[in-house]
């Protein structure tokens, strides 16, 4: 069964077949997903999915691109979202340097913000990183020992930067990007990166795998990213459903369902 580990599916662009498409996930090898909040609506959004559905789980928290008009007081709504028990990880958070806006300083202020409130409640933390390398590894290694791990969602770094980022305690967040056939620094990732420190992830409804690119993604394609693994990694696609889960659930912390 695979694991999710990275969804929108409060996204508008579920908002036709939400239920109908959820309610398929389990009979069709999808066994969890962790939907992820890029602001404050749509992390209360996340909490409410995680509630609604038992296979789901929530992340709170607020994206670097939409950091710019964000509050103390909102701050606190987001920590008030932790105290449901299936809420497992801030994120997403972390920088954005490909658009100037927000400005930089605004950034890592709220990133660094949700990382000490991360500390505090000794959670997860789901990591944007784009464009933005050194200065997103710099503040990350700073909290070395303070922060309880994480994922560097959507990697799109280089192989060398994924091992220092190992090293920190990070999992590799490896979704359809991997299918594509000018992902050259990805897949060369993943076939130096042990296996066990890699998630499967989808972002849905973004980044749809080939042969679907272009398409709204869904946890339901997720076995096109197994099978690019599975052939860069020459190991079966099993090893690499149970492997990637084992690690998920490790990740945030779940024990193991039956």
């Amino acid at each position: 069964m695979i694991f999710d580990t990275h969804a929108h599916y409060d996204d508008v662009a579920f908002e036709d077949d939400r239920d109908q498409l959820l309610r398929s996930m389990r009979e069709n090898g999808i066994k969890n997903i962790v939907n992820v909040g890029a602001d404050v609506p749509s992390s209360w959004a996340s909490v409410m999915l995680a509630r609604q559905y038992d296979f789901m789980y929530a992340a709170v928290g607020v994206h670097p691109s939409d950091t710019a008009g964000l509050t103390e007081s909102e701050m606190v709504k987001l920590r008030d979202y932790t105290k449901y028990e299936k809420v497992v990880a801030i994120g997403e958070i972390g920088l954005d340097y490909h658009y100037d806006e927000p400005d930089r300083e605004t950034q890592k202020k709220w990133f660094i913000r949700q990382l000490d409130m991360a500390v505090v409640l000794q959670l997860p933390v789901i990591i944007h990183s784009r464009d933005a390398a050194e200065d997103t590894f710099r503040i990350l290694k700073s909290y070395q020992g303070k922060v309880k791990g994480g994922v560097i969602h959507c990697y799109s770094y280089s192989p060398e930067l994924a091992k220092e980022y190992i090293k920190l305690g990070y999992y590799i967040g490896v979704g359809g990007v991997v299918t594509f056939k000018n992902s050259k620094k990805l897949k060369e990732t993943v076939k130096e990166c042990p296996l066990h420190t890699i998630v499967l992830e989808t972002d849905c409804p973004y980044l749809s795998p080939e042969p679907e690119r272009g398409q709204r993604n869904n946890s339901l394609k997720l076995p096109y990213v197994v099978s690019e693994i599975s052939r860069i990694k020459e190991i079966s696609d099993a090893d690499v459903i149970e492997r990637t889960y084992r690690n998920a659930l490790d990740l945030y912390g779940i024990e193991s369902e039956k």
